[in-house]
């Protein structure tokens, strides 16, 4: 029997505005940790991205927070990027709204008037990236020492930004007295740390398999000519869309971008170079269904999560496995089919082949096909695990040689 959210212990006034939402089945992940969440225990969850994590911990933490006071926060959410902390307090706050808690949300490239002022208000419960929210505590604007309950999530994609040394800077700030949840896509390596040094007994709830964010998603990937891939990108957008497609560089996004629109595809750039309100903008199109496809790079790329993504496209190859596995999981969440294309030319054929082998993707390189996007395609052994060391074609240093001293900073660094 399937159960509900009232039947996993989510309250009356929580429950009511999930139904007003049109929510009324509990994911996988949330029927296995709210009721742990709800009973007082520390929490690690694996499940894929767009699996429903947010309400996972988002209703236990509404559900029993306590009161903030100006500056103090009772209750803190750790991301990753700026566009995922966004999006957690948009589900975060409807539900503070039942509940009379006010919720908050920090992070950079933005100015700090507003969140300081927030702050001094009082926030119930913080959402934040890890490096704002350090920049504000050394201006003793938030004091941390109050949180009794510490959520970290994505901290897998933390790990990959470079930012476990803050969140754990970060934890140790909090109450020794804190519940903390950790969700993630993996539970191992760095982040298995987080699990031993800042967890007490937590129980661990593992919902679907390693790989399964790619379990239904279909690859293709076309031959053609470095010039001709505009031309076919536009048309894989305008048969499977909406769509993220990849670039490698910022420049090659705002070009492309550029190309599709004079192709009558309707697409943003978005990357490290738009301001917060571009990107914001952006997303906000894509998700409402005015922009058909989101030109994007890498570091960009993290904090998309929006759901109901038909299709990525490989515009440009990716550095390895793992970033093809990263952009690929953009598509295909929680159950719903999509399709993953990769446009190949002469020059990255070798790399993108050693790629496919690396993944247990046996897949051929054939020429462009737009109605064969709806066939079958060919999907990823989930027994295969990517060997790391697999790459493409290695990609230009910025600012090499003699400018070396003036080389860009590392991508984490323009996130949190």
């Amino acid at each position: 029997m399937t159960k509900t959210f009232a039947d996993l212990g989510v309250p009356d006034d929580l429950v009511a505005v999930l139904t007003r939402a049109g929510i009324t089945t509990p994911f996988p992940i949330q029927t296995a940790v709210i009721p742990d969440a709800l009973g007082g225990r520390d929490v690690s969850g694996r499940a894929p991205t767009g699996s429903g994590k947010t309400l996972a911990f988002g209703l236990p933490l509404m559900a029993t927070v306590a009161k903030g006071r100006p500056a103090r926060p009772k209750a803190l959410v750790l991301a990753p990027t700026r566009e995922l902390a966004e999006q957690i307090s948009r589900e975060l706050i409807p539900l503070g709204k039942a509940r009379r808690r006010f919720v908050g949300v920090i992070y950079g490239g933005v100015g700090y008037g507003p969140q300081i002022q927030s702050m001094r208000r009082g926030v119930d419960v913080l959402v934040a990236c890890p490096g704002r929210l350090l920049d504000l505590i050394e201006q003793r604007h938030v004091d941390l020492s109050e949180v009794e309950i510490a959520v970290v999530d994505e901290a897998d994609r933390m790990a990959d930004m470079g930012f476990l040394p803050d969140v754990k800077r970060i934890l140790t700030m909090t109450s020794p007295k804190r519940r903390t949840w950790l969700f993630s896509a993996t539970l191992d390596g760095a982040v298995g740390v987080l699990t031993k040094q800042y967890q007490s007994d937590p129980v661990r709830h593992d919902v679907g398999e390693a790989d399964d964010t790619h379990g239904n998603a279909r690859h293709f990937f076309w031959k053609v000519g470095a010039d001709e891939r505009p031309q076919h990108t536009a048309a894989a957008i305008t048969a499977s869309s909406p769509a993220i497609v990849f670039c490698r560089t910022r420049h090659g996004a705002d070009k492309l971008t550029k190309k599709l629109g004079q192709l009558g595809v309707r697409a943003v750039a978005i990357h490290g170079g738009r301001s917060q309100g571009q990107r914001m903008n952006a997303l906000r199109g894509f998700t409402d269904g005015r922009v058909q496809a989101l030109v994007a790079t890498d570091v960009a790329a993290r904090g998309i999560h929006v759901t109901g993504v038909k299709s990525v496209i490989h515009f440009d190859p990716p550095d390895d496995a793992k970033a093809y596995l990263h952009r690929s999981g953009r598509t295909a969440r929680a159950g719903a089919p999509g399709v993953v294309l990769s446009m190949v030319s002469d020059q990255t054929a070798g790399a993108v082949r050693n790629l496919q082998r690396s993944m247990g993707l046996e897949a051929p390189i054939g020429q462009p096909d737009t109605d064969g996007l709806q066939g079958p395609g060919h999907r990823i052994d989930p027994t295969v695990r990517p060997r790391p060391n697999v790459k493409t074609a290695p990609r230009p240093r910025a600012n090499a040689g003699k400018n070396r001293r003036h080389a860009k900073k590392p991508a984490h660094q323009y996130w949190g």
